[in-house]
């Protein structure tokens, strides 16, 4: 098989589907312009899903806006930096249940079944060759380089969403729904302990989200901080860059084993996790948090076969200075001077660190809000989570924030609490697209629901025309 004849599949699939058919959403006017009935903020792997999916529920006044070029939407160009995705191959996401918009079917098009058989993982780059392909072969509506700056309270049940970017032709966008897809950082920041933040020029750190030249560090030293698999991952990224040593601190005595989602995956708790009370939610991501997401056994095994890498366990840091010989970092175990820092230390989430949200954030519920952890689990981290609907819809504080709030669904790292890792991880995208497009639909149905109804009840028109006696 080759991609046209795979092309030509997917579209004979959809037809099948009856995909594409007439709009049911009834059209709104504005003063201020064209109203979507939805925008979709995001158009990585979350945002396309969410789109094909609306598409499929005959919603098809939507757009979305991505601040990225054309192809460098995500992380999967940018500051990813591993071999290959860390999830099972086997494991289907935004297809949506069509089989011709697998990955496997896009892999097999151009290389055989043998060739889907001969790989482990998929490839990081193939995997957005493909998101790229998914979007053109659907042709879903993106707009590139164009950043949501400030989401104002809704008023009369429509947002205004105010954009910047070279691809914005205007200054501002109106939709009745907003869905911020906006991927692993879109819930908060990535966060740099003041330890660092502090006392480091800002030259010489820099955190594993952001672009770093390692054309500048080849024969550097340069020490990593992060036990997790993203600390790996830029550990051989640089020593395969030319860097000569690459020193991994980790504060834990042992490396982190155990990967909770791999049990997730065929537990039912991806697909279920929206039954839990909320003592048992809290409890699961309390116990997700405590564990980290241990580095793939390939990605270890290649940063440690590197002659510069060093392992530094048990080895938390307990103060960094800066000279002009260097960055001085002090551990338990003893100093250590490096040419660079890269810190690899997550992120926080929390919707009061997002400055588009700044008009709005104070009406959002949190799960500080609603549930009071026991003290063995009690997280502030977890607490400031904003608390959601099985739909990934914002909940308010108070009555005042109701009405700003409709229509606002955070399908990010937010969600984790509340909503699982269908949100936030590729192995929940087939779980949580689904969920997510059916509470933006049925949220638009009830908006009109007095008007569907009315022309349910008045509908009039023949369809029998039989006579009798004829």
């Amino acid at each position: 098989m080759s991609l046209e004849t795979l092309n030509d599949r997917v579209k004979s699939d959809l037809a099948y589907l009856a995909y594409g058919g007439a709009d049911w959403v009834r059209p709104l006017s504005h003063p201020e312009g064209h109203v979507y009935d939805v925008v979709i903020v995001g158009g990585g792997q979350s945002g396309l899903g969410t789109a094909f999916g609306l598409l499929k529920e005959r919603i098809s006044n939507i757009l979305i806006i991505d601040e990225n070029n054309e192809g460098l939407e995500g992380p999967w160009e940018t500051y990813a930096r591993m071999i290959t995705l860390r999830t099972p191959k086997h494991l289907t996401s935004i297809d949506l249940g069509v089989p011709s918009l697998t990955f496997r079917s896009w892999w097999e098009a151009q290389f055989g079944n043998e060739g889907w058989e001969a790989i482990d993982k998929v490839p990081r780059g193939d995997w957005m060759n493909y998101l790229r392909w998914y979007r053109s072969i659907l042709n879903l509506p993106v707009l590139n380089e164009v950043k949501l700056s400030l989401l104002e309270p809704a008023e009369a049940g429509i947002h205004r969403l105010h954009i910047t970017g070279t691809g914005a032709t205007q200054n501002t966008l109106l939709a009745r729904k907003v869905i911020l897809a906006t991927g692993i950082q879109g819930g908060g920041e990535w966060h740099v302990p003041p330890l660092i933040a502090d006392n480091v020029p800002r030259h010489l750190y820099a955190h594993t989200s952001e672009a770093i030249d390692f054309n500048k560090l080849k024969g550097k030293k340069i020490a990593i901080l992060g036990g997790g698999a993203s600390a790996f991952d830029n550990a051989n990224f640089a020593l395969s860059e030319g860097v000569s040593e690459a020193h991994v601190f980790i504060r834990r005595k042992e490396l982190p084993r155990i990967n909770p989602i791999r049990q997730m995956e065929g537990s039912g708790m991806i697909e279920r996790f929206h039954s839990l009370n909320d003592r048992d939610k809290y409890a699961t991501i309390a116990h997700f948090f405590k564990h980290n997401q241990p580095p793939t056994n390939d990605t270890f095994d290649r940063a440690t076969s590197w002659p510069g890498f060093q392992l530094h366990l048990g080895s938390p840091w307990l103060s960094v200075e800066s000279s002009t010989n260097g960055t001085t970092v002090t551990t338990p175990k003893g100093e250590f001077v490096f040419d660079f820092l890269v810190i690899s230390t997550g992120l926080l989430t929390d919707p009061a660190l997002r400055p588009e949200l700044k008009l709005i954030e104070n009406y959002i519920c949190r799960w500080g809000d609603r549930y009071n952890a026991p003290e063995e689990v009690a997280n502030p981290v977890l607490d400031a989570h904003p608390y959601l609907t099985p739909g990934y819809s914002f909940i308010s504080r108070n009555e005042e924030g109701k009405a700003h709030l409709h229509g606002i669904f955070a399908f990010n790292y937010s969600a984790l609490i509340s909503c699982g890792i269908s949100a936030s991880a590729l192995s929940g995208m087939r779980i949580g697209v689904p969920k997510l497009v059916s509470a933006v639909a049925d949220e638009l149905f009830l908006d009109d629901r007095e008007q569907i109804l009315d022309s349910f009840f008045s509908y009039n028109e023949n369809e029998f025309i039989g006579q009798w006696p004829k």
